[in-house]
């Protein structure tokens, strides 16, 4: 239903995971008999948890422990690890920053050039480990460093923009050809964000095995008060399955996975994007509260660091117990940041569904709170 803003101007109502509410169905189950797990491509997971690209929540080390807990972790490929042999001692420079030092701070340390030989030692040490390996990179970086990715033995690889589309437009470089980039590649792509039934559409038909949902959402992001844009995940995530179903239809059977990214900062968060039709979510916020995690109690994205435009900040954030209490629990607080999957299990449980698909049919309600 649209709505008139003005006599020149009509929107849509749009809605964020806090206005709306899954309903108990007339089963329930055992959370012990509830499964979690899911797959994209080849590559089998536990728990439907990607670590967000960004340097306070994905290291390798915390790369290496949420693949070990089920899940994968994303290394940003842009970010310190690939600009400095020892980024620790600037991690924790960071850490420390006066707010309103953070900002230029930061912008000077991740002035530093991006170093490939870095980008191969990190994916090579999450590789040893065993578990499976995720890189990102943005689309701007993705035809410089792309074949030294792919020849460190990435298993996933992931572009992540603010925005991602399949149709950029540029006078000044020549833009990423998607659809090529990702049939020439011989490793699954996941790509985005994206907000909407269109624009998902497009990316999916460039042969992306994932579609990321959302921007300027995320805790750490000022897109909404610096460019005037935000995506109210819940429908945006229902819109972009919308378009997942209708290019099953249109592909002949091609079934494009959809991550619910930004906006996803508690347990109930995830239970939701999941109802709306998510098969992952990419936690940011969510993990960077891990004791362990790699922003030591703070919480920042790449757009917190442009150069020119920064769209984001650094956060801090309450730290709850170390990575797997987080995930498995035990919880020590009731607030939705700790024992994520025991609380997504439970959801599911009392909903009475026993796996993620049959989930995503859940009953959901609008059922705003005046947050």
């Amino acid at each position: 239903m649209e709505i008139d803003l003005g006599r020149a101007k009509r929107a849509r109502r749009a809605y964020t995971f806090d206005d709306i509410a899954v309903v108990p169905s007339r089963r329930t189950r055992n959370p012990e008999d509830v499964s979690t797990a899911w797959t994209i491509d080849a590559f089998s997971f536990e728990i439907p948890v990607l670590g967000a690209p960004m340097d306070s929540v994905v290291s390798p080390r915390t790369a290496i422990e949420l693949g070990r807990l089920g899940g994968l972790g994303v290394l940003d490929l842009e970010g310190l690890w690939t600009r400095y042999d020892d980024p620790e001692p600037l991690l924790a420079e960071i850490a420390n920053l006066p707010d309103a030092d953070a900002t230029r701070r930061m912008q000077e340390l991740y002035s530093e050039p991006i170093k490939p030989e870095l980008v191969r030692d990190r994916l090579a040490e999450i590789r040893a480990a065993g578990v499976t390996v995720a890189g990102a990179l943005t689309p701007q970086r993705t035809q410089d460093l792309y074949e030294t990715v792919v020849a460190a033995g990435v298993d996933l690889f992931v572009i992540r923009g603010t925005t991602v589309s399949a149709e950029h437009v540029s006078s000044v470089a020549e833009p990423l050809n998607l659809k090529k980039f990702i049939y020439d590649l011989d490793v699954p792509v996941i790509v985005g964000g994206a907000a909407t039934y269109t624009a998902a559409l497009h990316l999916m038909r460039t042969g992306a095995a994932g579609v990321l949902v959302g921007f300027g959402g995320g805790a750490a992001s000022t897109s909404r008060v610096t460019l005037g844009l935000h995506a109210p995940m819940a429908t945006a995530v229902a819109d972009v399955a919308g378009a997942r179903r209708d290019y099953l239809d249109e592909s002949g059977g091609r079934y494009v996975h959809v991550i619910a990214d930004g906006g996803v900062g508690t347990s109930g968060d995830i239970v939701k994007a999941l109802a709306m039709g998510a098969d992952a979510v990419m936690l940011g916020v969510a993990l960077a509260r891990a004791t362990d995690a790699p922003g030591r109690g703070f919480h920042w994205g790449p757009e917190a660091h442009h150069a020119k435009l920064p769209r984001g900040r650094r956060v801090a954030v309450d730290r709850v117990g170390p990575l797997e209490q987080v995930l498995y629990g035990p919880a020590p607080v009731a607030d939705g940041t700790a024992n994520l999957i025991g609380a997504v299990k439970k959801s599911m449980a009392t909903t009475g569904y026993s796996d993620l698909k049959e989930f995503q049919r859940v009953e959901v309600v609008v059922a705003p709170y005046g947050h």
